[in-house]
Order: C-alpha cells, then structure tokens, then sequence
C-alpha cells in the first residue's frame, strides 16, 4: 500500500508521496497508474518527497504519463501547503523546497482551515530566459512566439481571440503540434495568451506530460514574462486560468519573478501498488 496526500493549485493536481513510501517501487510506472483519471486515483502528477530539515524538503516530480519534469510552480506549492499543515505554519512563515530547477523559497500569506486546509502563498520561480522564436509546424504554418524557461520549457503564444485560437485552428491542436515539435526534443509546455487589460490577461495551458490543464504555475510565470517584456503589460499582473486567478509580480530582466496563488489539500489515503 502507498500513502498518498492529493492537493490541488486553481485545479491542477498532484499527488504528494514520500520517497520512503515509494522506495522500491518503479516510480513512473507508479506514476502512470496512480493518475489514471479512470483506474487510479487521478492527478496532473506525483511529486516524490523527502525532508531535509524542520521546513525544508526536495521533490521529484513525474508527469501523469511517468516523464520527469524539472518543476511545477502549482506541484511546488501543492507541496509548500502539506508541509504548512504537517509543520503547524503561520501566516509570515517560509518554507524552502529544491526542485530539479533550483531551490524554491514559498511564503505563506494567509491559512484557512474552515473547509479543509488551504493556504495563500507567494513563492520564488527563479529569474526566466527569454527570446522570440517562430515554430514552423509540419503543415507549413509558421507559430511566432516568445521561448521562455522559468526553471522548465515553454513557448507563448500570444492571441487576439477569445478562443485562444491560431490561424483559425482550435489551441489544443497547435499546443499538441508545438509540445511535440522536432524543435523541442524534449518536448515544451505551451500557453495561448490573451491581453486582457494592461494588467491582466488570460490563458490557456498545454502542458508537456499531461495535455490540456485547468492551471500552470511555471506557465502563468511565462505567461506573465511575455506579456510584459513584449506586450506593455504591468506588475503585478492577474493571469487567469480556467481553473482560477494568480498574481505574478516581476521587475523586469534579471530580477526573479514572484508567483502568489492559493493551494488545498483534498484527501489523503492508500493504494493498491504491486
């Protein structure tokens, strides 16, 4: 039986297991069959837990269909809010996580148990890399965008459409041909924009290892990243996703961007794995 705590950011899952719980096992096989939205118990992925001190831990997190990931901003967050509620966390508290993209530092804003417990809070996402870049699909049509990388791949499309879409072309369509591009060996997450206002826009999310998702953390940071490094936009910026609003603040190059959003935890339990 594996122990398993499931947490959610604005809609996007994960599964929270402890590297004990999971030693011995094959943990994208794990992986594979735990997030089976029909047979399992459904989540975007697992992120693999260790302490290393009162308030610090690594993870290692697989996408639902087994790959590695080098981060997730809502993964990493998901995790920050079961480490509050496993430490007793106070609102001012921080809590620092390592990931496969560098150390994370999360703040906790405020903490709510009256249905469950969730937590507001403001966490480091590393200072992005940005540049233009055009992705010539296999069908001849050429995608401009900006490649962005907040500690994992992305490429933003900017739209003028409130269907989010490209050339006429529903979004899921171009982000799967983009995701999966010879451009991008090892795949890249993609995300359709829409400027709102000067300081909001809206998005739409194909994640690299999962598909369509309601929410991305490191997607509403590049999102963000591109809106206001190329489109005028204003920190802090509001960016809405399907499954809710954050807030990124950032100071322009160099400087590291600021992700605050909320997570809950959702159930805890065990699996059947053989």
């Amino acid at each position: 039986m594996i122990p398993f705590t499931k947490a959610h950011a604005c809609g996007n899952d994960f599964l929270i297991v402890t590297e004990e719980a999971a030693h011995g096992c094959d943990w994208a096989e794990l992986t594979r069959r735990l997030c089976e939205r029909n047979t399992g118990i459904g989540a975007d992925g697992i992120e693999f837990f260790a302490w290393t001190g009162p308030r610090a831990g690594r993870i290692k997190l697989h996408n639902a269909d087994g790959s590695v990931a080098e981060i997730s901003g809502n993964g990493t967050r998901c995790v920050a809010t079961w480490m509050a509620e496993a430490r007793g966390a106070k609102p001012g508290d921080a809590l620092e996580i390592m990931t496969d993209a560098g150390l994370r530092v999360c703040h906790v804003n405020t903490v709510s148990t009256e249905s469950g417990y969730a937590v507001e809070m403001t966490a480091g996402m590393g200072v992005p890399t940005f540049a233009p870049r055009t992705v010539t699909l296999a069908d001849g049509l050429a995608v401009a965008g900006i490649e962005i990388s907040t500690g994992n791949p992305q490429f933003i499309v900017v739209v003028d459409n409130a269907e989010f879409a490209v050339a006429g072309r529903p979004w899921t369509e171009i982000g799967a041909a983009i995701c999966f591009h010879k451009d991008f060996p090892h795949q890249t997450n993609v995300e359709f924009v829409r400027i709102v206002s000067p300081t909001e826009i809206e998005i739409r999310i194909f994640e690299r290892g999962v598909g369509p998702t309601t929410s991305s953390g490191t997607g509403s940071s590049a999102s963000a990243t591109a809106a206001l490094a190329f489109n005028d936009c204003k920190s802090p910026l509001t960016v809405v996703a399907p499954g809710g609003a954050q807030t990124v603040s950032w100071d322009g190059p160099g400087a590291e961007l600021k992700l605050t959003g909320p997570a809950a935890l959702i159930a805890r339990g065990e699996a059947w794995f053989a």
